[in-house]
């Protein structure tokens, strides 16, 4: 619930993220999906009419915090990942049409499916130069600020704007467009709305088609494009040549199919895994660059300069999934899952029993030291990685989908799903006729249909 055990969040001060509070509820959505709903209205409410939003908000006054800037473009379609998540889970689809209000001024309310719509436009009309999506003040990275060029000690780079280009761009947006558009004309699907969904795919296939022409570098996704046009995040660049954001999210959204997924997940083995995880950048920067901003103001191998940023190494397991590679997924997510990593405690310094938001990369002074616990989004993305991802059960429009990517050393799993009802106790095992049996019954394809029995009873064979 947005991380208030952390010794960071006093409640007051900046109050709670609209990005983290979407992608935190992929982690209780099948626990809590009441409270899910709730705080989907709440973020929503702090949308402006152009589908931008605050940056933050606070939870007791719903109000967003214009204090801590905004303009950050990728939270609009964070609001379109958690609501087609909770939508898959509980097939309400009542909420798409609760009045949801702008700026949570009184008057201004529309449906919440059209809060949606906003989201997936402001991506589509704040375009750059190559056909991907402004960065804004900053994407997920907070620290990546193409647009401030601050050269005052002390000076926020969440709020100072020094110089607004109209021209940065981020990959890792784009890769995001795919792969949330894509469940946006999913859920049009579901309502009628074929014509939008249509609209919408051409969009999304005009993002791949850009990402594939000025994203691709040759072995691995850019990260970005700067202010004045040039890429960030590739092999031109003497530092910070490949980041691992869009390797997660282009391949996790199928960005070029299995053969490019395979070669920049390949890119991510050879430059930005160590002994804790895959790291957010390699080489790190050793100076700061104005036209870079916070993300170079950071010592070599820590923070967002080359450390492991926990929250993105599940992106990396599920990418790993999308391209069926069951070991490399496992052996991504026991990296830093706490379960695995007990003898490291004493170099991490940090709560054995948690995560923690970052973990000093090789270039750093004390390689392995752990900072932030608590304060991340990664026990979220890490539950839907070993869940939907390795684990392979995840829930859809139609039915439960079991689609297992499990690592070799797995001969055979069982667990149980509570969904929409139902209790599925599924048992997983590996055999020569692969194929999938429902209470005894063969059943074609991976999706269990829906059912109204107090238990179900599945046997997966792969």
């Amino acid at each position: 619930m947005s991380r208030s055990a952390s010794y960071y969040e006093s409640g007051t001060g900046r109050g709670m993220g609209f990005r983290d509070s979407c992608q935190d509820l992929l982690g209780f959505v099948h626990l809590i999906p009441e409270r899910a709903r709730e705080r989907i209205l709440d973020i929503a409410s702090i949308q402006f009419a152009d589908g931008s939003t605050y940056h933050q908000y606070q939870p007791l006054t719903k109000r967003g915090n214009a204090d801590v800037g905004s303009g950050f473009n990728d939270d609009p379609l964070w609001l379109v990942a958690c609501t087609c998540a909770y939508l898959r889970e509980t097939g309400d689809f009542s909420i798409l049409d609760e009045p949801t209000p702008f700026n949570n001024e009184p008057g201004t309310e529309v449906p919440l499916l059209e809060h949606l719509r906003r989201s997936v436009n402001f991506t589509v009309t704040h375009l750059g130069p190559h056909g991907l999506p402004l960065i804004g003040r900053a994407d997920w990275n907070d620290c990546l600020n193409l647009n401030c060029f601050s050269h005052a000690p002390g000076e926020s780079f969440q709020t100072c704007t020094n110089f607004e280009s109209g021209k940065a761009e981020s990959v890792f947006i784009g890769g995001m467009f795919v792969k949330y558009g894509g469940e946006y004309a999913a859920l049009l699907d579901q309502i009628g709305g074929g014509e939008e969904a249509a609209a919408v795919r051409k969009a999304v296939d005009n993002m791949e088609q850009a990402l594939m022409t000025h994203g691709w570098d040759g072995e691995w996704f850019r990260r970005a494009y700067d202010a004045f046009e040039r890429p960030v995040g590739s092999r031109e660049n003497e530092e910070g040549k490949i980041f691992v954001e869009p390797q997660g999210f282009c391949v996790m959204a199928g960005v070029g199919g299995r053969e490019y997924g395979k070669k920049a997940l390949a890119s991510v083995e050879r430059y930005l895994m160590n002994d804790f995880g895959a790291e957010l950048l390699w080489p790190c920067y050793t100076e700061y660059h104005d036209y870079l901003g916070e993300i170079s103001s950071y010592p070599p191998g820590y923070k967002e300069n080359g450390s492991v940023f926990c929250h993105n190494n599940p992106w990396i397991t599920l990418a790993y999934c999308a391209v069926g590679d069951g070991n490399a997924a496992f052996r991504t997510y026991s990296h830093n899952a706490p379960a695995y990593i007990e003898d490291k405690s004493e170099i991490h310094r940090t709560e054995p029993y948690c995560y923690s938001q970052t973990i000093a990369g090789r270039a750093a002074a004390r390689y392995g030291e752990a900072k932030n616990s608590w304060l991340t989004g990664t026990a979220a993305w890490s539950f839907v990685a070993v869940s939907q991802g390795i684990l392979g059960v995840r829930p859809d429009y139609a039915g439960l989908v079991v689609e297992p990517c499990l690592p070799d050393e797995f001969r055979k799993c069982e667990l149980c799903r509570v969904f929409r009802g139902t209790r599925y106790e599924i048992s997983i095992r590996r055999g020569t006729e692969k194929g999938m049996l429902v209470d005894g019954k063969p059943v074609e394809g991976h999706t269990i249909p829906l059912t109204d029995a107090p238990r179900c009873r599945v046997v997966v064979t792969i």
